[in-house]
């Protein structure tokens, strides 16, 4: 991945993580829509009784889920991405779930929640230019997030924990060459961010709001596989993601 002004911001504050961002499901397949769905029959379906055996087996989750495992699906994108016609959580989640099932992660649930941060995170809102003090702010942007902890109630302290944990695989993930360049002027290197974020997940794992949403796995698996699916996510970056507004591919809403 090529960076010009493609950068995580930093100047939103520790309000972020709890003021007006909903907080991030697994739910991109829950999401996909009729255009993504005609997608995957006009890319995979090679006549017409193929075109009407697809439309039925999606109507299954089951067999939906294997479907979309299809390599096809993944070169379809790649090739078309200026001319795609498919919403932003349907990208994510095919992306993600190819890198993440080359990296030994196969649980969809994992998959569909990274998909779902990618897709939250890479928002145009979220991708500014750092001025020119980034390598101070970065540093001192997790360390307000963290103190903040200390003074949340329950409901924000859970809700930022998750932030933290979040941003930190975001950016060591999609952003490590340009994390590892700015390490060397003073800011978080990656290795900070990966014991930031599997000590955040793994803390949520436990917490009982992530129980009532269905996350606790999730959380856990991803504190216990924080770093495979960092280097999942750095192979996505490097080679398969575009962020970079000259070379975005074109989602629906």
């Amino acid at each position: 991945m090529r960076y010009h002004n493609a950068e995580l911001v930093l100047a939103y504050g520790t309000s972020s993580a709890y003021d007006g961002a909903p907080m991030i499901q697994a739910n991109c397949r829950a999401r996909f829509t009729a255009a993504d769905f005609d997608f995957v029959v006009r890319t995979l379906a090679r006549s017409k009784n193929e075109h009407v055996s697809l439309v039925d087996l999606l109507a299954d989750s089951e067999s939906r889920d294997f479907i979309l495992d299809s390599p096809r699906l993944v070169d379809a994108i790649l090739s078309q991405a200026g001319h795609l016609r498919i919403s932003s959580q349907f990208y994510f989640y095919v992306l993600a779930r190819h890198v993440l099932r080359d990296a030994g992660i196969t649980d969809r649930k994992l998959c569909d929640y990274v998909g779902s941060l990618l897709e939250k995170f890479s928002r145009v809102t979220f991708l500014q230019a750092p001025n020119h003090s980034g390598e101070e702010h970065s540093r001192q942007y997790i360390s307000d997030m963290l103190i903040a902890l200390s003074r949340a109630t329950p409901e924000e302290a859970f809700l930022l924990r998750a932030y933290v944990g979040n941003y930190s695989l975001f950016i060591s993930g999609i952003f490590h060459e340009n994390t590892q360049q700015r390490s060397l002027r003073g800011a978080p290197n990656l290795a900070f961010y990966e014991q930031v974020g599997r000590r955040s997940y793994h803390l949520l794992s436990s917490h009982a709001t992530a129980r009532r949403c269905e996350l606790n796995d999730v959380y856990a698996e991803l504190a216990d596989r924080f770093h495979d699916v960092r280097i999942a996510l750095n192979e996505l970056s490097d080679r398969l993601l575009h962020l970079d507004e000259d070379e975005a591919p074109s989602l629906l809403p």
